[in-house]
């Protein structure tokens, strides 16, 4: 399947989380690319192994044959418009993508008051009385549900909350994708993660805990314990920024740790890119480093998962 890249050429380097952030609360040009994909993404409720209800995000190829399902992990900033549009651009590769909203359940509910808000959370979505709402986080079109990325009232309570979710919760919410995805119909039945800043070190983590993964991507993330290591079962493929030592100075020794413990590691640092470029990548006003980092960086990741189908 042919798949339509939107590059978009000009200078912006990320410098920190504040700008990060302030550049990811404005993304009208990722809902843009959005409103005009003609695959069929839709949300979905998921309940995981406790009873919680998970929002997620799913999006379908256009292909005839049953297909792998990529589980996707949302940055730091939430299930924002980029986030969803990057696991459409992933599914015109030829991919199920699913992907959860982690922060489900959690956050004031539109017009109602916060303990409200916390009883219905674990209520399912009515798909029926299902709206479609503007969130001030950057995440269009998320369905009027208690908690969940648009609930937020600012990017900096996204980044908060995000930042305090519990690993076991994550996790189980992740195990909740997963097991949605390989369930359907369409799916092939192959498992894959792939995350983002955050959402990163969350696949790596979750490469620690998944059992029947064929592979995890790790978009600059940190790295689980040295002692977690040991149970990664799938290949990790790392994507890091040369303008990122926060997180890539952690490659060298994960490279000594994950040989340590025999596990299959292969890292990429892209020259000028800065923390967040497969965002920034795309933005209208990217600058060269970071729009070579985000063709490359697709290009690897659509190759690891199997090419162009």
């Amino acid at each position: 399947m042919t798949r339509v890249k939107k590059l978009f050429p000009v200078a912006m380097t990320l410098v920190g989380l504040s700008l990060s952030a302030t550049a990811c609360s404005a993304q009208e040009w990722a809902k843009a690319a959005l409103d005009k994909s003609p695959r069929h993404g839709e949300y979905v409720t998921l309940t995981e192994a406790n009873g919680r209800k998970v929002q997620a995000w799913i999006v379908y190829p256009e292909v005839k044959d049953k297909v792998p399902v990529v589980v996707m992990i949302h940055e730091i900033f939430g299930l924002s418009d980029w986030a969803r549009e990057m696991a459409d651009e992933v599914a015109g590769a030829g991919y199920i993508v699913v992907e959860p909203d982690l922060l489900s359940g959690l956050g004031p509910a539109q017009g109602a008051a916060a303990p409200a808000a916390a009883a219905a959370a674990g209520m399912p979505m009515d798909h029926a009385h299902m709206q479609m709402e503007q969130g001030s986080a950057g995440a269009a079109f998320v369905p009027a549900m208690p908690g969940g990325t648009a609930a937020f009232p600012d990017q900096s309570a996204v980044v908060k909350a995000v930042s305090a979710l519990p690993d076991a919760q994550v996790l189980g919410d992740l195990d909740a994708a997963a097991d949605y995805g390989k369930k359907l119909p369409a799916a092939s039945g192959e498992l894959s993660v792939a995350g983002f800043c955050w959402g990163g070190g969350k696949s790596f983590l979750f490469a620690t805990h998944r059992k029947d993964l064929s592979a995890a991507f790790v978009f600059y993330g940190p790295p689980p314990s040295v002692d977690a290591m040991k149970n990664i079962t799938a290949p990790v493929y790392g994507f890091y920024a040369g303008k990122d030592a926060r997180i890539s100075a952690t490659v060298p020794q994960t490279v000594i740790d994950m040989k340590a413990a025999a596990k299959v590691y292969d890292p990429v640092t892209y020259t000028g890119a800065g923390h967040g470029f497969m965002r920034a990548g795309e933005a209208p006003e990217a600058d060269a480093p970071n729009s070579a980092a985000q063709a490359e960086g697709f290009r690897r990741l659509v190759k690891l998962l199997g090419g162009v189908r």
